[in-house]
């Protein structure tokens, strides 16, 4: 342990100190310093293999956006970069990075720097790239899983990688210009772009790994191999697998297997790996870094450290029970007991394989009487294939094969996804269901593998008496969407502007095949803004609901912005068309700027509403009609009859201060003015 201790007090001081810009005239002995600096604390490559396959994962950046690997399986190369704050050897080395990638972006090679410090936070992070002009991506690999399977040992050093069969074929310096404590003022050998200028041209690179100067990542876990196959599977993994994933995972799950004992588990050990590193599962997609969320799922950090660590020592038994084999399900398809009122859709045949269109079955309503509702739970007549269910009640009866998507949010109730079945209202609040009318469902199959037969269920249960407030529906949309063909990160955005005080209670953003990322922000009267919600890998086959574990209450003239990020290019592999450009549009083929909302009016109560249905309309249609997001509808801005009448002059007199463009008064003053006239009629 002491020599440990000397050699990482050393480190610490090389790599705190700062670099010597004197210019050294002798290669020879700059090698010399290289050569013997190398020595000191070598370069272990024994257990590097430069043809190791290199596993796909899913990161974080520094800003919260989401980055796969294999996203650019098409590349020539992917370059990563190791890099540590505080190190002054990647400072010095980043101009040389960033040279390098200028020099190769425009022939497709992608480029990024990797950072696994447990140290260095997102927040510090952001504030590095800040003083030093890191303009590229630095992926954070909190749990460190991808450092240690790429044998990561400095910061500094940096890795070409070819999607050909995904091997590093370069690792080692940028160059040979920097070392510890001293510095050329140009480099004599320019081992990365010489790499990659190979690798380009199909050849082999000269020489594959070389050592690297750099502050040393500390990787204890790395160090703990023989440790972690001690890991209990009685005691810890099987809980955590019984918690957070057999809930799907069960037999008539929408999981495509069952977690019913060990052997499962050790079967698909290495699939549940690489799940976890991409992120795709549990199939939760809030950054865990903005926002907290009374109905959040997932893994922690050190889950998901501890559950691969397991995997990679093996997956063994252990001693022990087997909390799996015993887990029992639920004894009740009611979990929150006996509805007052059971709805049940009408049957739907799902086929054993392809893609089933949404379904929007309706159920007419067979209460006498209003009705609060406190809570509600769906119960899917075939849970491996209800993907999701969204319902809700309308007053109107549509027809058969009318129904539409915007058809459950006339008077929402609730959203379904396998694990979160029920949804009791926060306190206090309620839905009103009328007499009479309809209920309205939205499904999302999937098809299992067999043909088999829904029929979901809706439990509704009832207040005795009138809540204090109503609880409501809204949504930002843009239904003018045009997604342009082959646009790789194109965004759309809308806005709810709250003429009332209001309480937020829940955000549920949707788009369809191209989505890629999603976000909600408040913008305060008084200029702030705040991001309570961000989604940086939206997955369409997961239409999850984000109830915030603390209601946010804002203010009137407050705004709920939404915006998404859409990717209609062929590296989008759910795309259908990427030489289209897409519209709004119903089907999944089409897109949606969709942010629904559910929220209260603060000061409204149940008895004493303060709903204004047409401004609720108007503010809906200024908030995407607004494109800037200035307050104003400029000539620029409209279209349709909106545009034709402001050509014709006609609209001189609703723009009262005369400034050549609408404002919400003016234009909602307008908007009523025209109601008026038409109900006068």
């Amino acid at each position: 342990m002491r020599l440990l201790a000397v050699m990482l007090a050393a480190t610490l001081a090389a790599c705190s100190s700062e670099t010597n810009t004197d210019q050294q005239t002798s290669a020879d002995a700059q090698s010399s310093i290289e050569d013997s600096a190398a020595q000191q604390v070598a370069y272990d490559t024994s257990s590097i293999n430069p043809n190791d396959y290199v596993d796909n994962f899913t990161l974080l950046d520094h800003k919260g956006r989401s980055h796969e690997l294999y996203y650019y399986s098409d590349a020539p190369a992917i370059v990563l970069m190791i890099q540590g704050n505080g190190c002054p050897i990647v400072r010095n080395a980043w101009s040389d990075y960033q040279a390098v990638r200028d020099q190769f972006l425009g022939q497709g090679v992608q480029f990024y720097m990797l950072n696994a410090n447990r140290q260095d936070s997102r927040a510090k992070l952001n504030g590095e790239a800040e003083d030093f002009g890191y303009d590229m991506p630095i992926l954070k690999d909190e749990t460190q899983l991808v450092a240690e399977a790429l044998g990561v040992k400095r910061t500094a050093e940096v890795l070409v990688i070819s999607p050909d069969d995904w091997s590093i074929v370069y690792r080692g310096p940028v160059n040979d210009r920097i070392g510890y404590g001293q510095q050329r003022s140009t480099a004599g050998e320019n081992y990365l772009a010489d790499a990659l200028s190979a690798t380009l041209a199909g050849e082999a690179v000269e020489k594959r790994i070389r050592a690297s100067k750099g502050c040393i990542v500390n990787l204890p876990e790395a160090a703990k191999r023989a440790e972690h196959a001690q890991i209990s599977y009685s005691e810890t993994i099987a809980p955590m697998l019984a918690e957070n994933c057999a809930s799907c995972h069960e037999e008539g799950g929408i999981g495509p297997w069952a977690m019913t004992d060990y052997s499962m588990i050790e079967g698909f050990a290495p699939m549940i790996r690489e799940v976890v590193r991409t992120k795709r599962m549990p199939p939760w997609s809030a950054d865990p870094h903005i926002g907290k969320f009374s109905n959040g799922r997932g893994l922690t950090t050190e889950e998901k450290r501890t559950l691969v660590h397991w995997i990679e020592a093996g997956a063994p038994r252990g001693e022990g029970s087997d909390p799996l084999a015993e887990r029992q399900t639920a004894a009740t398809e009611w979990p929150l007991g006996e509805p007052d009122l059971i709805i049940e859709a009408p049957g739907f045949d799902v086929p054993r394989s392809g893609v089933v269109d949404y379904q929007f079955p309706t159920v007419l309503n067979p209460l006498d009487k209003d009705v609060w509702v406190r809570a509600v739970t769906v119960v899917p007549g075939d849970k491996t294939v209800v993907h999701h269910a969204l319902v809700g009640s309308s007053e109107e009866v549509t027809k058969p094969g009318e129904g539409n998507y915007d058809d459950v949010f006339d008077n929402y109730l609730i959203g379904f996804v396998p694990g979160a079945e029920s949804y009791i209202y926060p306190e206090g609040t309620g839905v009103e269901v009328k007499a009479g009318g309809e209920f309205r469902f939205q499904m999302h199959y999937t098809p299992s593998g067999r043909e088999t037969t829904d029929r979901t269920k809706l439990g509704l249960y009832f207040y005795k008496d009138a809540p204090d407030y109503k609880l409501r529906q809204q949504v930002a949309l843009n239904p003018r969407l045009g997604i342009p063909a082959n646009e790789a990160s194109h965004y759309e955005q809308a806005y709810f502007e709250f003429d009332n005080p209001a309480t937020i209670y829940m955000l549920f953003p949707h788009a369809h095949f191209r989505g890629t990322a999603s976000q909600f922000d408040v913008e305060y009267p008084d200029g702030r803004s705040e991001t309570i919600l961000s989604v940086p890998k939206y997955d369409f086959n997961w239409q999850h609901t984000y109830s915030l574990e603390e209601p946010l209450e804002v203010p009137a003239g407050a705004r709920l912005i939404h915006r998404t990020a859409y990717d209609n290019t062929g590296r989008n592999l759910a795309n259908p068309d990427p030489d289209r450009v897409v519209p709004w549009g119903l089907q999944s083929s089409d897109e949606m700027l969709y942010g629904s909302f559910m929220f209260r009016w603060t000061e409204e109560t149940a008895d004493n509403p303060v709903h204004d249905p047409l401004q609720f309309g108007v503010r809906q249609f200024y908030g995407f009609a607004d494109k800037d997001m200035d307050g104003k509808l400029a000539r620029s801005e409209m279209s349709g009859g909106l545009a034709k009448s402001w050509d014709a002059g006609r609209l001189k007199n609703v723009d009262r201060d005369g400034d050549g463009a609408l404002s919400f008064a003016e234009f909602y003053g307008m908007r009523r003015a025209q109601m008026q006239r038409q109900q006068s009629r």
